[in-house]
Formats: structure tokens, C-alpha cells, sequence
């Protein structure tokens, strides 16, 4: 983290009324939270149906030859 980031960061903390320390493990914890809650959404989503009969038929007809 540069110098920049880390007073960014110190002022962030700062204003919430906690460390800079604590504040950085709440934002790697949050951080955290968020890949998995992604990942699970990622999990869940049921693979597309194959396309019916009909709609392959139309998508072939509608290229050019």
C-alpha cells in the first residue's frame, strides 16, 4: 500500500472511530464476505437449457448460405 493509500485509509478509519489496523482487517473481512456470497451466486446458476427444436431450425435458416 503506498503512502497515498495507507492516509486515504488512516482518514477512512479515522472518521469510522476505529485503527487503521482494524479498519483494514474489517475491510479484508468484508472483502471476504463478498468473493464467497460471488462465488455461491456463481454456484447456483443453472446451466442454459439447449435450445428447442424450433429455435434451431430458425437459427440456421437465418444464416447466410
Amino acid at each position: 500500500m503506498t503512502e497515498g493509500q495507507r492516509a486515504y485509509e488512516a482518514k477512512r478509519a479515522a472518521k469510522a472511530g476505529m485503527s487503521l489496523e482494524k479498519w483494514l482487517a474489517l475491510k479484508a473481512k468484508e472483502a471476504e464476505a463478498e468473493r464467497i456470497v460471488a462465488a455461491k451466486a456463481l454456484d447456483t446458476v443453472q446451466p442454459a437449457k439447449k435450445a428447442g427444436f424450433f429455435s434451431r431450425l430458425m437459427e440456421r435458416a437465418q444464416k447466410p448460405l
